[in-house]
Formats: C-alpha cells, sequence, structure tokens
C-alpha cells in the first residue's frame, strides 16, 4: 500500500486515479507521497519514507525544492492546469478595472432612500470608464496562462505586445499576431494594460518599482495574477496617487494593498474554480503514480524530465552522486550534481546492495 498525505484540501478527483494500492489521508503515517497546494513546506519534517511531492498548481514557492533534491525527492507541479481558470480572472481584471466596476458597485449599494433611480442617473458621471478594444495589452511572461491571456485578448480587439526571454518557437508559432519584444522595456513603454505571468525569484523581486512605473504610460493598468513580491506595493500607490497608475490589480494582497484607493484586491482566486483544482488535481496524481509505478519523472521541478519504456522484469532507481556509473541505467539526468537513474536487470534489485553503492544516496526497487 502506497500511503499519499494530503496537506491541503484537494479535489476528490485524485481518488480516480489513486486507488487500488493508494491510500489517501490528511493524516498519514510514513507517506511515499505528498500532495499540496498553498501548505507551507518549508518548516515541515519530512519523513524518511517521502519520495515525491507534488503541487497542485505552478507556482512552487512554499516547497524547498532545492533542498528536497538533496534527499532525494522529487517535485512536481501542474503546468498549465489551471491556466484557463488564471486567464479568465485576468480578462476579468481588465474589465474592472477599465470601467471602475469595484467602486461603482460599492458606491451604488451605498444609496439610500426613496430616489436611488435619481441618485443614479446623477452620481454615474464619476465611474466614467474606459473600453479595452483597441488598447495595447503587453504580457510579461509567456508561459501557459500568459499565451492564454495574450490570444484572448487578440479576440477581444486589443493590440497584444510581450516579453519572454525564454518562449519557444513552438510558442512563438502560437503566438503569430503578438509582437513579441526582446526588451520588456519596450513592452512597458506602449502597454495601456500591463499584465504579470512571471515566476518570483530573486531577480524579479518588485520588478515593478518606481523606475519602471516611470516608463509606462500615463493611466497604465497594471494586473498581477502571478506573484505579490513582483511588484513594490509602495511604489503602485504613489504613482497611483499622481495618476501615473489608473489601477491596479492584484490577486496576491498583503496589508499595504487593503482598502486602497486604485487597488482591486481579490482573494488569491485565480485558480479558485472547481474545473481548476479538480484539473491540477487529477495532473498532480498522475504525476505521483507514474513515478511511484515506474520510476519516470516529467513536469518536475527540481530534477529532468527522465522517462524510460519497460525492457527488462526488473526496475531500480537511485539518486547518487555525479559520480554514479553503472552499464545497468537505461535513462538518467544530472540536476545540479545530484543524479538520478532508471536502471533495469534481468534479474532482481537488492535495495540494500544498490544503496552501498558508491556515490547513492537513495535507491528504490520499482519491480
Amino acid at each position: 500500500m502506497i500511503n499519499v498525505i494530503k496537506l491541503n484540501k484537494i479535489s476528490d478527483k485524485v481518488l480516480d486515479i489513486l486507488k487500488d494500492n493508494y491510500k489517501v489521508e490528511e493524516n498519514i503515517a510514513n507517506p511515499e507521497a505528498a500532495l499540496v497546494r498553498s501548505f507551507s513546506m518549508h518548516e515541515w519534517e519530512v519523513p524518511a519514507s517521502l519520495l515525491c511531492v507534488a503541487r497542485a498548481g505552478a507556482g512552487v514557492n512554499n516547497i524547498p525544492f532545492d533542498a528536497y533534491r538533496e534527499k532525494g525527492i522529487v517535485v512536481f507541479n501542474t503546468p498549465g492546469a489551471n491556466a484557463n481558470a488564471v486567464k479568465e480572472l485576468v480578462i476579468a481584471s481588465m474589465l474592472l478595472a477599465a470601467r471602475n466596476l469595484v467602486g461603482a458597485i460599492k458606491w451604488a449599494n451605498a444609496l439610500t432612500g426613496d430616489d436611488v433611480a435619481k441618485q443614479v442617473e446623477k452620481g454615474k458621471g464619476q465611474f466614467v470608464g474606459t473600453e479595452i478594444m483597441g488598447k495595447t495589452l503587453g504580457v510579461l511572461g509567456l508561459g501557459a496562462i500568459g499565451r492564454k491571456v495574450a490570444l484572448t485578448a487578440l479576440a477581444l480587439g486589443m493590440k497584444v505586445i510581450g516579453f519572454d526571454p525564454f518562449l519557444s518557437d513552438a510558442a512563438k508559432a502560437e503566438l503569430k499576431d503578438v509582437t513579441i519584444y526582446s526588451d520588456m522595456k519596450d513592452v512597458i513603454k506602449e502597454s495601456d494594460f500591463i499584465s504579470l505571468h512571471m515566476p518570483y525569484t530573486k531577480e524579479n523581486k518588485e520588478l515593478i518599482n518606481a523606475s519602471l512605473i516611470s516608463e509606462m504610460k500615463d493611466g497604465v493598468i497594471i494586473i498581477n495574477a502571478a506573484r505579490g513580491e513582483l511588484v513594490n506595493v509602495s511604489d503602485i500607490k504613489a504613482a497611483i496617487n499622481s495618476g501615473k497608475v489608473r489601477s491596479y490589480v492584484v490577486d496576491f494582497p498583503d496589508a499595504n494593498c487593503i482598502n486602497s484607493d486604485g487597488i482591486i484586491a481579490i482573494p488569491h482566486l485565480g485558480a479558485s474554480t472547481e474545473e481548476a483544482e479538480d484539473n491540477c488535481a487529477i495532473m498532480a496524481a498522475e504525476e505521483i503514480k507514474e513515478f511511484i509505478e515506474t520510476g519516470n519523472i516529467y513536469n518536475s521541478v527540481n530534477f529532468p524530465t527522465v522517462k524510460a519504456e519497460k525492457r527488462s522484469a526488473h526496475r531500480a532507481t537511485v539518486f547518487a552522486n555525479a559520480s554514479f556509473n553503472s552499464p545497468q541505467i537505461v535513462a538518467k539526468a544530472d540536476s545540479k550534481g545530484i543524479v538520478y537513474a532508471i536502471l533495469e536487470s534481468d534479474t532482481a534489485f537488492d535495495k540494500s546492495a544498490l544503496e552501498a553503492m558508491d556515490g547513492v544516496i537513495r535507491a528504490r526497487v520499482i519491480y
């Protein structure tokens, strides 16, 4: 029986994948796998039994995946599984900000008296907005979500420009009607709307700051459905007060964002749809099942893709230092000096013998 611990509430769709020889529970001893969404694993005491973690979502800031690599623990995410949900929230965010709908609705619901209709007609002028059709959307980061946002914006009549230094040729072909710039500042300068879809890294911390904002168009609307840390909120608030920024919509608000004029704070709803939660859960469960039953790795954030079709009667896997080698290796990859290898043989493997091999950190007999 394979024990799988749920560190957050996860869609029951995982049980459609992890059945028969799997036990999936919120409190379970000696788990071989963990399913997680937002739970912070940085201070979590890692069981010696743990082989892999699957995050039902794309971001993995809550998981110490580099430290897990050293322990021979594979960390998966689910890229693209929630892309449509986040895309729809971004499009909604543009409309909310462009038409000042949040402020207008709040104002309308505060009206009292028998002449509400007259008050509406008299006061609605303060909420005159702008249309998105014909405007320029700059997409920073053209991964699964960014591409969907770009294509939907095109269908809505917007001009779309973008920046992504890691864009593949296949992605470029998908975005044939999007102008791709090699310099992010060229996107910043031309955009009426800017949508952030970049990962949070040390290099990207507070990427959107006073200096970069000064390069933007007056009245720009900024959408952040990526990570709160990408934006210096104090600089955004100053820009809103000066009129440089028309509105900032953030799906990762902190205390500095709440009840602030010009900021629309959304409580991290990007992937909060029934469909996205199911899609992420299914993909995470499939990644766990594939790794547990075959040793194959895909969609990992701390190891490269490693796959091998069954060729022999017996299979084992090892994590080892870079010097490890064996004639039984059928697939192998190196991640920052840690080697992961799939081994096959016509005779059965002995786990203890594998672990005794030079350089081996961890070994597992699959079948």
